[in-house]
């Protein structure tokens, strides 16, 4: 399941640095994650890195991307593998 971020950031910025997929970035008015590419860090940490890092506790489970713990694992591979292919291009 894909992570977001509420109405209750504070814009603190240190989630975005903190995310291996690249995932968060500035909304309107706050922080936002991109479903498509968060992991919740799978394949890269144990735990989501900005959940860890996140001094008001606004980054919850998104109940609107479920995904498997599997399904995340395919998401980061894919991701990987699209890395790797615009690397090669460069």
């Amino acid at each position: 399941m894909a992570l977001k971020i509420t109405d209750e950031c504070i814009n603190c910025d240190v989630c975005e640095p903190e995310c291996p997929n690249q995932a968060i970035s500035m909304g309107p008015d706050f922080y936002v994650i991109d479903p498509a590419r968060c992991t919740e860090c799978v394949g890269h940490f144990g735990e989501p890195q900005c959940v860890q890092v996140c001094p008001v506790e606004c980054i919850p489970k998104d109940a609107d991307h479920p995904e498997t713990q599997e399904q995340l694992m395919d998401k980061y591979l894919n991701l990987q593998a699209l890395a790797l292919v615009v690397t090669e291009k460069v």
